[in-house]
């Protein structure tokens, strides 16, 4: 057995909006230990990060200065440090020259990843943290191909040879959410749990919609109106219809290859029905995706003894 393996060598911080995962990382990319917790950098007490990241690394002390890499909206411009954006097509070689080095108040040294851009019909889209994750999950094996990443603001990735060839951002959560809470269609839905039925017909409903989607919109409260669904059936039709009109979207480039879909719970459960009705084999990424985008950026960069 090879001890070194097993030796601490990276911490690596996954610092989002509403969330932060600590990983001590060992040499060979594992993840030794992990901390979860709610301080994402919108519930930091005081904006103070230098604290807050102190704080939870500290049982981690006894094992030595450990080089940290941290990816996310913590280098967002509300975060501890901002960094610039590197374009699209790029991989761990490139965020890794772009790391951004900064001293903590205690001298631990914190390498930021920059984020990512990508330019369609003359306008920006932006990413931060989830070119760690893609780079992680192509060093697993899980090789080309699209990813999507599930969310209030949708990442579909085109992965090209372990690195990113280009991305787009959908906002199909936060559509639904503005739809359903604040418009005439809300109050055709009823409060209930997942209505499979609903969901399927408007994924059909979102998959042909293409263009047409803001007339198709409609029928969100037509079809409840003529008894064609109904109101509990109603919330699940709105959200089928948008990941239908999504995944027809961003399925349009990549090729036939499983789309890999990173992410877990219920939206994503979604996500897979949706493909599978689009005729797309979809798959699971692995857990420690992230951990393992952070030892590749690492040990590009050289921060790795």
């Amino acid at each position: 057995m090879n001890s070194v393996a097993f030796e601490p060598a990276l911490i690596g911080l996954d610092w989002g909006t509403s969330s932060l995962r600590a990983f001590l990382i060992s040499s060979d990319g594992d993840v030794l230990d992990e901390i979860s917790t709610s301080q994402g950098i919108m519930h930091v007490k005081g904006r103070d990060f230098d604290a807050a990241f102190h704080g939870l690394i500290q049982n981690w002390h006894s094992v030595g200065p450990l080089p940290v890499i941290a990816s996310g909206m913590i280098t967002s411009r509300n975060g501890w440090q901002e960094t610039p954006y590197v374009s699209v097509p790029a991989g761990k070689g490139e965020l890794a020259n772009a790391l951004v080095p900064f001293t903590s108040s205690k001298g631990i040294s914190v390498h930021f990843v920059t984020g990512m851009t990508a330019n369609h019909n003359g306008a920006p889209d932006v990413m931060r943290g989830e070119e760690t994750q893609i780079i992680g999950a192509a060093a697993m094996g899980l090789g080309d191909g699209l990813y999507v990443l599930p969310g209030t603001h949708s990442k579909w990735l085109l992965a090209e040879d372990g690195g990113i060839e280009d991305y787009k951002t959908y906002m199909t959560g936060e559509l639904f959410g503005a739809i359903r809470n604040h418009t005439i269609l809300g109050t055709f839905m009823e409060e209930g749990a997942f209505n499979k039925e609903g969901f399927v017909i408007g994924v059909n409903a979102g998959l042909s919609a293409d263009a047409d989607l803001l007339h198709t919109l409609f029928h969100v409260r037509t079809m409840p109106l003529f008894d064609k669904i109904s109101p509990r059936m109603t919330a699940d039709y709105l959200s089928g219809m948008l990941i239908g009109a999504e995944i027809t979207s961003g399925t349009a480039s990549g090729g036939d290859q499983p789309v890999t879909l990173v992410g877990r719970g219920d939206l994503t459960d979604r996500y897979e029905i949706a493909l599978s009705i689009a005729g797309r084999e979809s798959r699971r990424a692995p857990e420690n995706i992230c951990a393992r985008g952070h030892f590749e950026i690492a040990k590009s960069a050289g921060l790795l003894s």
